[in-house]
């Protein structure tokens, strides 16, 4: 009867065009080139539980993608009728749900195949699908109707599920398993063999599904209650209630309101609103977003509880990275935002999308500090994804903002608590070609107050929406294990017990440490843009503006020193070339065009010559060390190469805390060595025996070489503002407040007597950051009256600023200096 195949066939079709009368789909991974396939062995494709709809899923990707087909033989001797398996069948009744795991007689078919025939090998691909996403969130019916979950559904709910989340499946093909390797070593043995397969099949399905629909959350309320009762709460409960003379039952009716206040309510059907009305609005205001290497995060995703921890330029953030997450088959995380957005109506939706509130500070409210401990220990032992942001606040500037230590420490005290689930920290840059409130940025900058966000403030923030703001991109950058931060700082913390109490002496050095790493990854995914190329190479001329055609060619020659010696695999570099990123920012709005019959220029006006410091700002980092290198022939026709090498590792370390800059200080003159023979074989430097030199005045290579150093120089001479300050007091006169106060007030002031458009240039934070570098590395230290003292050593310090520094460079910081005696 060999009609029944293909009448079985034709029916399956069928039932397979009817099935997407109605399914819409979401695929990831599904080409040849993204699974590896090696095209001269069988693929055979394996979904998890036995199912017709999944069946016909399978086979309608697998075509569409143009696959090797399911719905073929496999092409082995001896093989099945199709090339695909269930790996579990149903048991139970019509529609009763599976209660026992039974793997299919295909699975067993398939291993006894591999077993018996040492030479075959068959590529099996794993197919997961997903009809809806969402947590377990409450134990009614309808919610579990509703949801694909981590129960298995029976068939009158599988069809239900179908119907109302047909048009939101996500699918995603595994990489392929090698049936030989598994076999190989149970060749005599086919019932372990099989079990084998089964064992390596059912991890990499839970993988993927904890990735794609995070752990089970249990009900919010419940998980209020639950932060009640916890032994810490319920001391901190009794403490406040003795130490303020207050009923417990008043205490714990305040720490339920904090509960209450905090959590957040993740619910699918909020994030599907958002997903659709999100994707609405990048295509209104946004050209495109871009994402790199988010293969990371779904490889470490499956295994660990991920905390992203992106750098923080807007609003806009929050949405984003959740809206990329989701969109890449990965849960939303938890995402802690600032107590200041739960404003009405904004914030009921916020909590929805998976925001948690906090408040600014708490040290003062020891209540509320144990209820909100608890709450993070929850979510990081439960295998919750978190997002939140170590610089605190959102940065004006442009640059990344020096890491508070707190929601760090938090992370690693409930790690030490119970380490059951391994956390890995994932670094996201996200950049904007245009941000948001860069014009808001600027009157903060300038002293204005920062507004409070309120409905009204959001409601005038939408009229922005009918601007474009370029294209973002969300680049995640290398993983970050917390364990091996641990191992290196403390190797025997595994050992050790620790409570919700304690916090051990190394504690600090571990926050430390693991913020710093976190914001050098994030920086080391930087993505550079036309708007950021252009910012830069625009701000390094005295007067803002230059030819066209010289601009276009200084920023592919720029752009080439970043091609030369990368500074991360991570970072990402913009397609195309100067002329056309020139003509971008002037869709943009950013650069002005002057026509000119010797040839146009390109200029920054009015407000537009500031707010382009910040996207300078953005990757100011890359150029740190070819520009410090160019600043050291500012004032010098020619230098050993040694006395580059010895001044640049000099500086690095206070460069490398500022601009937060991967090498480690006993990596500076390794890495400046290499910079130097970059820059020789760009010919920015010539070099003659054992000296280097700069090119001739005049010539194109010193213009290139003096924009470059121009890139940085700024950061120098407030350097030498701050010591120029200390060595006028003298030793043992001022304190670091006042050097730091003193500082930013003679920066402020030669900001305006010089024309000096960067608001970078007076931050008190970067001279606060430069002077505790000083104590650290002992050029300055605090007699027991908390004056600053120091000796003949910061002489030679000030001494080798001669070396990088101009003359009038140095005579323009002297004469202010002296104005403000």
């Amino acid at each position: 009867m060999r009609f029944l195949p293909g009448l079985s066939g034709l029916i399956l079709t069928l039932f397979r065009k009817l099935l997407y009368l109605w399914v819409r789909t979401d695929v990831k991974g599904a080409s040849p080139d993204a699974l590896g396939l090696n095209p001269a062995k069988p693929v055979c494709y394996v979904v998890q539980y036995s199912s017709m709809s999944s069946r016909l899923v399978l086979e309608q990707e697998v075509e569409r993608a143009q696959l090797p087909s399911a719905q073929a033989p496999l092409p082995v001797h001896g093989g099945p009728d199709h090339s695909f398996f269930f790996l579990y069948k149903r048991t139970g009744g019509l529609f009763r749900r599976r209660q026992t795991s039974v793997l299919t007689s295909q699975a067993q078919e398939l291993v006894q195949l591999g077993v018996e025939d040492p030479t075959l090998d068959v590529q099996i691909v794993p197919v997961s699908l997903f009809w809806g996403r969402s947590p377990d969130k409450a134990k009614s019916l309808v919610k579990l109707l509703l949801s694909d979950t981590w129960t298995v559904a029976g068939r009158l709910q599988k069809f239900l599920i179908i119907l109302v989340h047909g048009r939101n499946t996500y699918v995603q093909f595994g990489k392929p398993l090698s049936l030989s390797q598994v076999v190989d070593e149970y060749r005599d043995r086919p019932d372990q063999a099989s079990r084998k397969l089964a064992r390596i099949l059912r991890t990499h399905f839970r993988r993927v599904r904890q990735a794609v629909l995070g752990p089970d959350l249990s009900h919010r309320r419940t998980l209020v209650e639950g932060l009640v009762r916890t032994p810490a709460v319920k001391d901190a409960i009794r403490e406040t209630a003795r130490k303020d003379d207050i009923p417990p039952e008043k205490v714990r009716a305040k720490a339920r309101k904090y509960a209450d206040e905090i959590a957040a309510s993740m619910s699918i059907v909020t994030i599907r609103f958002l997903e659709v009305l999100l994707s609405r609005l990048w295509n209104r205001i946004y050209n495109g977003i871009t994402v790199n290497n988010i293969e990371v995060v779904q490889s470490v995703a499956q295994d660990n509880a991920v905390v992203y921890v992106p750098c923080h330029r807007s609003h806009i953030d929050y949405l984003l990275l959740s809206y990329v997450l989701y969109n890449n088959g990965l849960m939303p995380p938890h995402i802690a935002a600032g107590i200041n957005l739960n404003m009405p109506v904004v914030g009921s939706i916020l909590r929805r999308g998976g925001a948690f509130f906090m408040r600014r500070s708490f040290k003062d409210n020891p209540l509320y500090s144990t209820v909100f401990n608890e709450y993070m220990h929850v979510m990081f032992s439960r295998g919750y994804s978190v997002e939140y942001f170590v610089e605190g606040g959102r940065s004006r500037t442009g640059r990344m903002l020096q890491p508070r230590p707190g929601m760090v420490a938090m992370t690693v005290r409930s790690y030490l608590r119970d380490h059951n689930k391994p956390i890995v920290f994932v670094p996201v840059y996200i950049g904007y070609e245009k941000v948001m409130e860069g014009r808001s940025y600027l009157g903060e900058l300038r002293g204005k107050k920062k507004q409070k966000e309120s409905v009204f403030a959001l409601a005038k923030t939408l009229k922005s929406l009918r601007n474009s703001f370029g294209r973002v991109a969300v680049n995640f950058g290398s993983a970050i294990p917390l364990s091996d931060v641990l191992d290196d700082i403390h190797p025997s913390w595994r050992r050790e017990a620790y409570d919700s109490e304690y916090r051990p002496a190394w504690l600090s050095q571990a926050v430390e440490t693991l913020s710093s790493k976190i914001v050098t990854g994030i920086n080391a995914a930087v993505a550079v843009n036309p708007i950021g190329m252009t910012a830069t190479v625009l701000l390094s001329t005295e007067r803002l503006a230059m030819d066209e055609i010289q601009l276009s060619r200084l920023m592919d020659q720029f752009a080439d020193l970043l091609r030369a010696f990368p500074y991360a695999e991570t970072v990402t570099l913009p397609e195309g070339g100067g002329k056309e990123w020139i003509a971008y920012c002037e869709t943009m709005g950013l650069v002005s065009r002057q026509p000119q019959a010797l040839g146009d220029i390109i200029a920054l006006e009015g407000n537009n010559a500031i707010l382009m410091t910040y996207y300078r700002n953005n990757i100011q980092h890359l150029f740190a060390l070819p520009s410090l290198i160019a600043c050291l022939f500012e004032n010098n026709s020619s230098l050993a190469r040694e006395k580059v090498v010895f001044l640049s590792s000099v500086v690095y370390p206070y460069l490398q805390s500022e601009l937060f800059l991967q090498y480690q200080p006993e990596q500076a003159e390794q890495v400046v060595d290499q910079w130097i023979d970059v820059l020789v074989n760009h010919g920015l430097l010539q070099t003659h025996g054992d000296r280097i030199c700069r090119p001739e005045d005049g010539t194109e290579s010193m213009l290139r070489l003096r924009a470059l150093s121009h890139f940085i120089i700024q950061t120098l001479e407030r350097y030498h503002i701050a010591i120029a300050i200390l060595r006028k007091y003298g030793s043992g006169k001022i304190n670091a407040t006042e050097l730091e106060e003193q500082s930013t007030l003679m920066a402020e002031r030669m900001s305006i007597l010089f024309g000096l458009n960067a608001p970078e240039f007076f931050d008190k934070s970067l001279f606060r950051n430069f002077i505790a570098n000083l104590q650290k590395n002992e050029v300055i230290s605090t007699d027991e009256n908390g004056q600053l003292c120091y000796t003949e050593g910061l002489d030679e310090v000030a001494e080798d600023a001669r070396l990088v520094l101009s003359v009038e460079k140095r005579q323009a910081i002297q004469q202010v200096t002296m104005l403000g005696a």
